[in-house]
């Protein structure tokens, strides 16, 4: 029987194809997810602000915020932030922590981080129109199940829509590839 407000159902187990109970997988906790993030956050909060400073983070009596005033202050509030973050986390090291995810959990993360990871590394020699109809394709065929001419319209038209919207609307040149060099582009 189970206890109020609990669904009956829920099981703290998973099943195989037999039926047969198996343990659900370990969880990850939070506790070094939100440190490493803290920490890679502060790094590149000091990078901004060295960097700010480096271009300058005064008022000019004629042209108003020098080039680094406003990424001084941003950088400021994402060092005091993730510091923060990081010094919760080292100050409650001994406390029980809540989980982050299972394995099955990050192993969904991982499904979408791979492919975004390579259309990533395919804008600079493909073109960020070629490798995003790729990355189109392939998201609506492994993960949306949609058949060829559905993922043939869509993967081919985004792109394209996008293409007119920057190119020639707004004429902003977005990274471009050998297809688009080879049709005049």
């Amino acid at each position: 029987m189970s206890e109020p407000g609990q669904d009956s159902n829920n099981t703290s187990s998973t099943s195989d194809n037999h039926g047969a109970a198996q343990p659900d997988p370990p969880m990850y906790s939070t506790r070094w997810p939100e440190l490493g993030l803290a920490l890679l956050l502060m790094t590149i909060a000091v990078i901004v602000l060295i960097d700010a400073r480096r271009l300058g983070t005064g008022w000019d009596e004629f042209d108003g915020p020098r080039s680094g005033y406003f990424p001084f202050y941003v950088a400021c509030l994402l060092l005091a932030s993730s510091g923060w973050i990081a010094l919760s986390q080292l100050l409650s090291w001994r406390k029980q922590n809540p989980d982050f995810a299972n394995r099955t959990q990050l192993g969904s993360v991982w499904a979408i981080v791979w492919p975004m990871t390579l259309y990533i590394g395919a804008v600079q020699p493909l073109g960020i129109y070629v490798a995003s109809a790729l990355l189109i394709g392939f998201f609506m065929l492994r993960h949306g199940k949609y058949r060829w001419p559905t993922v043939g319209a869509v993967a081919f038209g985004v792109p394209l829509f996008f293409f007119a919207i920057f190119e020639r609307y707004f004429l902003v040149a977005l990274p471009k590839g050998p297809i688009e060099a080879w049709l005049g582009f």
